[in-house]
């Protein structure tokens, strides 16, 4: 390759030996460009490295800030009361934080479009592999309806007339900016992340000085909130594993991280400072927001949580400054946050469905891309299934919303246990087939070996528990399916591509000992383990190589670092 060539326009994964590869494994060149004859083609199934580590870095805060804190805790704290929100959060970033260690080991090695719904079928079950990337695809798609609903709620604090007007503007600006160019989905978060950073540093000394006394009663709050009747433990066992769902969605998009490996510059490098970072974003921005929410609002506040409506608790502290201004403020941030959350989702979706195109799990119309790099027909379809938003309309915006968000937080879940089994047999591959820890371009020492396992068992715990209050002490349906209706899918798809595809059947792979009777074999079964086998994974395909643009990059950095003005640079990338 030239070395002069920019580094935005590079292909999106490159192995060792030329060939460019696919999120789920190897693909040939020539089926990922096209025929070097048609130069139309060349563009066909070709991603664009054009995120840079400013944008990557605000991505992910804009993963972990969205409507499920700025929203959703309304919903957490109605349900569960101020004690069972901050464990459960507590609890859920834990995990959270483990769980993109994890993937940040992966996805700095093997950096590739996709990320974890690759990892899985390289290193676990390609059937599993197939359920987890369709799963998670829907997640995204329902996640841009969940967001362009949580819009119709958040413009009723002005207005009751026709709420669904919003989510149509939303919808098609979204859809605008992601099918232009990769760095204007980039800029557009960075941006729309900076302004949710600075807020939320507001939101919590304005939480303070309220709960000090400066507010409309003109009275010291402190913890008198967790004293009133039902608090602090609202609901009781059913009311607390209530709150892991919607904790679950309001960190939903963490893992996507993985996703802009496969078109972000130098990812050796910067995948591991994003990942280093997460660990006090959580701990400042969720945490501290969800004590002084617990503090300041209580649990039974009018209008927290309805069928028709959800307010958000940062709305109504504002609110309790005196302030309406304030509020509409407040209000108004939370609305850039909808359409941030919703650009997330809606670009993830779009290069999941690419990726399922690539390796032929998807119709192969899904991985054309523009010359610009975009997955035009990806991003069309995945943006269509938007449409649940107006239902609203029939069954109210609030109801809505908590349907769709028990939804997303599933799946959520699904996706941080499909990390740590990926993670699991990962690992365990690396140090089977003796390759040494000092060769991983990123390791969390601190997690070995436990991290793994700890957070397989952990959300299997969260997933099985959450639905209590939907079947105890009265079973309703709705709320129930909503809390499960994807474990039987997940495990339909599973099945199916399972015996269709019976791994080995078709790829002669009991052919290699020569046998006649081995070749037979397939067709006399029904049922394949296509459980990855760690000794003989190749561990080598597509790690990534560094190249020029990053060598210069990691010069100028630390040039920066180590120059005369090296403290104010410091606190330059610590800030950016």
């Amino acid at each position: 390759m030239d070395k002069s060539t920019d580094s935005s326009q590079l292909p999106s994964e490159t192995s060792k030996k030329g060939s460019i590869h696919s999120n789920y494994g190897a693909v040939p060149a020539d089926q990922l460009e096209g025929s070097p004859s048609d130069a139309e083609s060349s563009h066909s199934r070709k991603l664009h490295r054009g995120l840079s580590a400013r944008q990557v870095q605000m991505i992910a805060i804009a993963g972990t800030i969205g409507t499920g804190l700025f929203l959703g805790t309304g919903r957490s704290l109605a349900k569960g009361g101020p004690a069972s929100v901050l464990i459960c959060y507590c609890i859920v970033g834990f995990v959270v934080y483990v769980t993109l260690l994890l993937l940040g080991e992966m996805a700095t090695q093997y950096p590739v479009a996709g990320s974890f719904n690759a990892y899985t079928t390289r290193f676990f079950s390609p059937s599993y592999g197939f359920a987890l990337s369709w799963n998670y695809w829907f997640n995204d798609a329902v996640s841009v309806a969940s967001d362009l609903t949580a819009a119709q709620i958040l413009l009723q604090y002005w207005t009751p007339w026709h709420p669904w007007v919003i989510s149509l503007v939303f919808w098609a600006f979204l859809v605008a900016v992601n099918a232009t160019h990769v760095r204007a989905y980039g800029e557009l978060e960075y941006w729309l992340s900076s302004l949710k950073v600075a807020t939320i540093i507001v939101f919590i000394i304005v939480g303070i000085i309220v709960n000090a006394g400066v507010n409309s009663e003109h009275r010291y709050i402190g913890g008198s909130n967790w004293r009133i009747p039902g608090a602090p433990f609202h609901g009781g066992f059913g009311g607390f594993a209530s709150v892991f769902v919607t904790a679950s969605f309001a960190y939903g998009g963490t893992e996507s991280l993985g996703i802009t490996a496969g078109e972000t510059k130098n990812p050796s490098r910067n995948m591991p400072r994003v990942v280093k970072f997460v660990f006090w974003r959580i701990m400042i921005f969720y945490v501290l927001s969800i004590l002084l929410i617990g503090l300041n609002v209580p649990w039974d506040y009018p209008n927290l949580s309805t069928k028709s409506t959800t307010t958000s608790p940062f709305t109504i502290i504002f609110q309790e400054v005196g302030s309406t201004v304030a509020a509409s403020f407040m209000n108004t941030v939370i609305m850039t946050s909808v359409l941030s959350a919703g650009n997330h989702a809606l670009f993830a979706g779009t290069r999941v469905l690419y990726g399922l195109s690539v390796t032929r799990q998807a119709p192969q119309i899904f991985s054309r891309t523009t010359r610009q790099g975009i997955p035009l027909y990806s991003l069309l379809v995945t943006s269509s299934v938007s449409i649940l938003c107006f239902g609203s309309s029939f069954i109210g915006s609030g109801a809505l919303w908590g349907w769709l968000q028990n939804i997303v937080g599933v799946s959520n879940q699904i996706a941080w246990l499909s990390i740590g089994l990926a993670s699991w047999r990962f690992r365990t591959a690396w140090v089977k087939q003796g390759r040494s820890l000092d060769e991983l371009k990123f390791r969390a020492s601190w997690t070995w070996p436990w991290g793994p396992p700890l957070v397989v068992i952990a959300v299997l715990f969260m997933i099985i528990v959450q639905g209590w209050s939907s079947v105890i002490p009265k079973f309703i349906g709705v709320d129930f399916v909503s809390y499960y209706i994807e474990i039987p899918i997940m495990l339909v798809m599973f099945i199916v591509w399972m015996v269709l595809k019976r791994p080995g059947a078709s790829k002669g792979l009991p052919e290699a000992s020569g046998s006649g009777e081995g070749r037979r074999s397939p067709a006399r079964r029904l049922w394949y383990s296509d459980l990855v086998d760690v000794d003989t994974v190749d561990l080598y395909r597509d790690e990534y190589v560094e190249e020029e643009d990053d060598k210069f990059d990691d010069e100028k950095r630390t040039s920066r670092l180590q120059g005369k003005l090296r403290f104010l640079w410091r606190f330059f990338y610590w800030i950016v």
